[in-house]
């Protein structure tokens, strides 16, 4: 194992300067460690997995979004073609810890709010910003933030087991992650009400139907359903990838910043607000684990 990492660092100094320098941010970033997330440099691309220690069913803090967002400042300055969202366990993302935001809320609510409504709102932007392609494999349910991003990566693919919900009203909460512009587009406003107001739960194939998944695989080969199809696209030119996604969002970016921000606003007052604290407190001592 010794010799082989020596004749990679050797390999990359035959690299003119400026390869042997993402070369070396590569080589770094891969002995980074983080608390809550993991990250993997593979051969053209960055895997980021969910895997919260802190937090239940890979529910998202402070701490869990900081993570995220540092992870994809570095894959965006590094030699990856595009970046590989997933998670570890049987469930993708159960959006924001409201265990841990109604705690922070407790004391200085209003202080509380503003820090924690904008690491929402870079974490969000931080999903906007990047130029790389995003690629998302969700293996298990995807409920609030943790199913809005979704549309602002490039490409989702789910597990058939997947299901995907955001019952804001239910969590006393307005919508995030840019899903008061990204679910209308994509699914139709009756739809998206449905989703964002309803709090309708959607399955894998429902949500590929309605455009939120690109595709659906069996559970059984699910792994290497997404294997084959990420060798594909890192067989692509980074130039000509990176440039495909900047045609596609051309104009959608600003618009996308708008809704993050307006969104991020009502958060503030619902939060800083006595009733919505009481909605809050109310979800987080009557929720009922389902998984």
């Amino acid at each position: 194992m010794r010799g082989k990492e020596r004749k990679v660092i050797d390999d990359a100094r035959d690299q003119p300067l400026d390869k042997r320098v993402r070369f070396s941010v590569r080589l770094l970033e891969s002995a980074s460690t983080y608390k809550d997330i993991v990250v993997r440099k593979k051969d053209g691309f960055t895997q980021i997995l969910l895997s919260t220690g802190s937090t239940y069913n890979n529910t998202l803090n402070r701490e869990v979004m900081n993570e995220v967002k540092s992870a994809l400042e570095k894959a965006a300055v590094d030699d990856s073609k595009f970046v590989l969202l997933s998670a570890v366990g049987s469930v993708f993302c159960c959006g924001l810890d409201f265990d841990n935001i109604v705690k922070h809320l407790k004391y200085n609510r209003k202080r509380a709010t503003v820090k924690l409504v904008d690491t929402i709102k870079n974490f969000v932007n931080s999903f906007i910003e990047f130029k790389k392609p995003i690629v998302v494999s969700v293996n298990g349910p995807a409920i609030g933030l943790g199913a809005s991003i979704l549309p602002l990566c490039d490409v989702v693919w789910a597990n058939e087991k997947a299901w995907f919900q955001t019952p804001y009203t239910r969590f006393g909460q307005s919508p995030d992650g840019c899903s008061t512009i990204t679910f209308p587009k994509i699914m139709g406003r009756a739809a998206a009400n449905e989703m964002l107001i309803n709090g309708w739960k959607m399955n894998a194939q429902e949500a590929c139907d309605k455009g939120l998944v690109s595709q659906v695989f069996w559970s059984e080969t699910f792994t290497q359903e997404v294997m084959v199809r990420i060798q594909e696209i890192t067989s692509c030119n980074s130039f000509v990838l990176e440039n495909s996604k900047a045609l596609v969002r051309y104009t959608m970016n600003v618009e996308l910043k708008q809704a993050n921000e307006r969104e991020c606003e009502v958060l503030k007052k619902i939060w800083a607000s006595a009733q919505g604290m009481e909605y809050m407190l109310k979800y987080v001592q009557n929720k009922i684990d389902s998984f």
